[in-house]
């Protein structure tokens, strides 16, 4: 059976289906319509606001405030009464607000302030006090009125809130860190630190937060009363609370944060004592203390541990530590004598003897080829130690690199400059994207500078510019800008090619022919701005010859010729360790570490130059 459709039936259905679409399209238009109208009126009242016309805002303010209740646009709103003055409508508003959130202490808060800038304080005060007694325990709640005192700078009854929220809360939620803030925000730093230390006594693992916070607000100004006073709160806690290992921790972190490192030592060796640490914590702070170049404090740590016995587990790995510390110091200072290269060597020969050579002790047999070739003249002794190191069973490729490195310095030495850097380049190669690739990458370039070649030791330094490791990026900056100032005045590289050779003569200890071949920089071209890196050289030879009063004097010259010259900062600090350490002023040198910190604040050397100081001063740091 056929069926048969009117038309005039499917034109209504058409109809209707119109009218349905029609509306539905109007029911989505409507809402945004009335969204872009409450859009723009808001518009509007931010616009009159940020300049300042009052009036204007407060009406387009008072109408969104009626139309959503938004605590926003009250708030927008009874500051723009605020500012017209106009206190009545300002107080019926928060009275009604009052009337309509029982439960919301902060618009009493908004009452009491209405009522302190119309002169009426007694008023205020009573608002105030409302509304800290009609707190709920609620965390929420509380941190909401302390916020809406701290907006109003009514930083006391903030402090107040907290308190009472705290013994409405008992120990659920005591504030502390909130309480904390506050203190510290009006410099009551006793008290902010009160807070910040009893939060470990309820729990010790905002033992990180606790040290994030002390950091932003103690130490950010260095050394002072702020310090004094936080070590004195950490020595009474420890006496007070001896079970709680929080404190001593905390303890030994503020004096490592003072690089106090004598005092972390011995704060360091009590708690291992007491817990029966075997070592560990000190072993740590051994090598933070060799990282910061704190050599004494770290052979100290080293020996404590090593006394503990062979049957120590830490034992061999502190015989190596102190060893290769005795080995760092010899290198990194210029205070030592012949005595303390041959009892070096007698403690690699010991150490080796008693542990033996193989891919554990690599430190060890990296240092001892370091110290006969570049302190005991013996580079051939040197590389068979090298070269037999190389050929060792489970050698990893790191401990290989750093091998080869060395052996090239050693080769370098001996006047091998093909060999020496076939050695890097192998290394630069394997470790392409690695700090030790970047070194690699450095002492090659360096050689190319020894050599004369400039340009392409420049391009490869432009590239470590932006190693990750700081201190290759800080040498390849240095002697970029060596080369750079010295090759762009003029096309005669003359002076700096003679300096070059003079710097690697001086790298293979010929230094009678590195000093002759410096005078002659100096002689031939006067008027050449490469004097202060010449004066460096020299001096840095003459120490190594133990001609202190040389070196002096020309460390004093480049403070006065070249103030802003690379090696400023540098010779400063020598010239007041030499004060400090042979001349024996304790003033001169006193005087010379303060105007380093001032005069070069991002300086590598300022961390020592305050510790310095502050020995020289008299102060407790042993």
């Amino acid at each position: 059976m056929k069926i048969y459709k009117s038309p005039f039936l499917a034109f209504r259905g058409q109809m209707a289906f119109i009218k349905c679409l029609l509306f539905v399209l109007f029911l989505l238009l409507l809402p945004r319509t009335m969204f872009a109208q409450g859009s723009f009126e808001e518009q509007l009242a931010n616009q009159y606001y940020q300049n300042k016309e009052y009036d204007k805002a407060a009406d387009s303010y008072e109408k969104l405030f009626e139309q959503t209740k938004s605590p926003q646009f009250y708030t927008y709103y009874f500051n723009c009464l605020i500012e017209l003055k106009d206190f009545d409508k300002a107080e019926k508003l928060i009275k009604k607000q009052i009337k309509q959130n029982a439960d919301v202490p902060n618009y009493m808060v908004d009452l009491g302030y209405l009522y302190k800038i119309s002169a009426q304080d007694g008023k205020s005060k009573q608002q105030y006090d409302n509304a800290i007694k009609n707190l709920a325990p609620d965390q929420s709640q509380v941190i909401d009125l302390a916020n809406a005192f701290i907006a109003k700078r009514e930083f006391d009854y903030a402090i107040k809130t907290y308190l009472a929220g705290r013994k409405l809360m008992g120990n659920v939620y005591p504030f502390n860190f909130e309480l904390a803030e506050v203190y510290a925000s009006q410099n009551k730093i006793a008290e902010a630190i009160h807070e910040y230390l009893d939060i470990l006594l309820l729990n010790e693992s905002y033992e990180q937060n606790v040290q994030d916070a002390l950091q932003n607000i103690v130490y950010a100004d260095g050394e002072g009363p702020k310090t004094e006073l936080l070590k004195t709160e950490f020595l009474k806690l420890v006496q007070k609370y001896p079970d709680k290992i929080v404190y001593a921790e905390m303890l030994i972190w503020h004096f490592i944060q003072l690089k106090n490192f004598d005092m972390a030592l011995i704060q360091v060796k009590a708690l291992d004592k007491r817990n029966n640490e075997g070592g560990e914590r000190v072993m740590s702070l051994a090598e933070m203390c060799v990282t910061n170049q704190n050599y004494d404090v770290a052979i100290k740590a080293y020996e404590y541990v090593i006394d503990k016995g062979k049957n120590s587990y830490n034992y061999i790995d502190a015989k190596m530590g102190m060893v290769n510390t005795l080995n760092a110091k010899l290198n990194n200072t210029s205070n030592y004598t012949k005595q303390d290269v041959l009892n070096l060597q007698n403690q690699y020969t010991s150490t080796l003897n008693e542990l033996g050579k193989s891919a554990k002790t690599i430190s060890l047999i990296k240092g001892w080829a370091h110290l006969m070739a570049f302190y005991l003249d013996d580079t051939k002794d040197a590389i068979a130690l090298l070269q037999e190191a190389l050929q060792m069973a489970n050698l990893n490729e790191t401990n290989q690199a750093e091998c080869k490195l060395e052996l090239g310095d050693i080769l370098l030495l001996s006047g091998d400059v093909w060999e020496s850097t076939l050695l890097y380049s192998q290394v630069e190669k394997a470790f392409k994207h690695d700090v030790l690739g970047h070194e690699a990458k450095f002492r090659n370039a360096k050689l190319s500078y020894y050599k004369g070649e400039f340009e392409w030791a420049q391009a490869q330094l432009d590239v470590l510019k932006a190693a990750t490791s700081k201190l290759i990026a800080n040498n390849a900056m240095d002697l970029s800008l060596l080369i750079s100032d010295n090759i762009a005045i003029d096309s005669n590289f003359t002076p700096l090619m003679m300096y070059a050779r003079a710097d690697l003569l001086a790298f293979q200890h010929k230094d009678s022919l590195a000093l002759l071949t410096l005078d002659s920089v100096l002689t031939k071209f006067p008027e050449r701005d490469i004097k202060d890196e010449v004066y460096f050289s020299q001096a840095k030879i003459d120490l190594r010859h133990g001609q202190f009063q040389t070196a002096a004097d020309l460390f004093q010259k480049i403070v006065e010729v070249a103030p802003k010259g690379i090696y400023a900062d540098d010779a400063l600090f020598k010239l007041a360790d030499l004060e400090q350490h042979h001349f024996s002023d304790p003033k001169k040198a006193m005087d010379l570490y303060e105007k380093l910190m001032v005069n070069y604040p991002g300086s590598l050397y300022v961390a020592e130059a305050r510790r310095q100081f502050r020995i020289l001063r008299g102060d407790a740091v042993n």
